[in-house]
This record gives C-alpha cells, sequence and structure tokens, in this order.
C-alpha cells in the first residue's frame, strides 16, 4: 500500500518513530537497526511495510529496501510474525541474518531472544533457496548473475550423483576465489576437487 513515508523525524526510540508528512504524524514500528541509522536525522525517508490483522494496522518502517525485503521473507515463514521479525532484524544485520540462513547456522538464530531451535531450523528450510539466490555464505553478497551460475553448477552436480552439502562447501570456496568463472569452469573446478 505504501512504498515508503519521508518527513520530519518528530519523535524516535529504539522500537518506533513518528514522522510528521505534511502535518499526519504516522506512527511506524521500527527494528533497532533502523534507530541507529536514523537516530540523529531531523528528515528521514523509510521504507515501509503495511500489515492488516485481527487485532489492528501496524506499519514498518526500514531504512532501505534490502531491510524491508528481508522482513517480508522473515513473515512468510510459518510461526514468525512481524514482531518476531522485528526482534531477528534488531538483533542481526540484514548480511548475518543471509549468512545464517545460507551457511545453515541454527547457533547464531538461535542466539535471538524468541527463536528456539525448531524455528531456527523452519527459517534455514524455508528461506535458503531465497536467499542463495543473491548471496553466496562467507563470500558476501554477489551479483545476481554470479550467485545464478553457482545456483546451476549446484544442480548440475547433484544431478551427477554427488552429495549436496559436500558440493555446496566446495562451491562456496570456489565463489570466494574466483567469482567470476563461467558454469562450466565452477563443474570442472568443483569436479577436479571432489
Amino acid at each position: 500500500m505504501y512504498d515508503y513515508i519521508s518527513g520530519k523525524l518528530v519523535e524516535v526510540n529504539p522500537a518506533e518513530a513518528v514522522i510528521d508528512v505534511g502535518g499526519v504524524g504516522y506512527y511506524i514500528r521500527i527494528p533497532v537497526t533502523t534507530f541507529e541509522k536514523i537516530q540523529n536525522d531531523e528528515s528521514v525517508k523509510l521504507y515501509t511495510e503495511f500489515i492488516v490483522r485481527e487485532d489492528g494496522h501496524f506499519l514498518f518502517g526500514f531504512y532501505n529496501k534490502e531491510q524491508r525485503e528481508i522482513f517480508r521473507l522473515l513473515i512468510s515463514v510459518s510461526g514468525i510474525g512481524s514482531s518476531s521479525a522485528l526482534l531477528i532484524l534488531s538483533s542481526l544485520s540484514v548480511e548475518q541474518v543471509k549468512e545464517a540462513i545460507a551457511s545453515e547456522d541454527v547457533a547464531t538464530l538461535k542466539s535471538i531472544k524468541g527463536i528456539g531451535p525448531k524455528t531456527a531450523k523452519r527459517l534455514i528450510v524455508e528461506l535458503k533457496d531465497k536467499i542463495l539466490k543473491t548471496h553466496t555464505p562467507q563470500g558476501g553478497v554477489v551479483a545476481q548473475g554470479s550467485g545464478q551460475k553457482f545456483n546451476e553448477a549446484a544442480t548440475a552436480l547433484e544431478i551427477l550423483g554427488y552429495p549436496k552439502r559436500t558440493t555446496e562447501k566446495i562451491l562456496m570456496q570456489i565463489a570466494k576465489e574466483q567469482p567470476e568463472m563461467s558454469v562450466e569452469q565452477i563443474i570442472k573446478t568443483a569436479l577436479k576437487r571432489l
């Protein structure tokens, strides 16, 4: 409904902000990481997500589109509501969330208050493939095309009968060392290491 709200920052604390836009104050729930970015600004622009539930209408704000996208992914997981998603984004940066999910780091996810082992595993199972489209574990964010090449190589190696876990580790190493390789080069290099 709303893509972003831009205006004068009237009030802000680690959980919420009020932005005045043309005389109307918008109450927006925010994660601590957004608070840290905007706390000293006079005017701000927050990318928003509007959620309607039985108990009310809620507006959530994020300092960039990537943070909002991760919020959307998190709330798409069964058992993760908007409060849990905000807590996750308050505890970890976007990169840390992506890394934890992509590398199946249950311990990091469990370290967040309210996230138990089952929920952490569910986050990984439901979001790992989506995260891996734009993120290579331990190698930082990669270009969409580059991430796609490594996904294609992983699929090809799986078809050849190699175990997924083993190939993922080798592909992560290759992505770190030579991210510019073609799919064919990636597969050949991986086969030499298997």
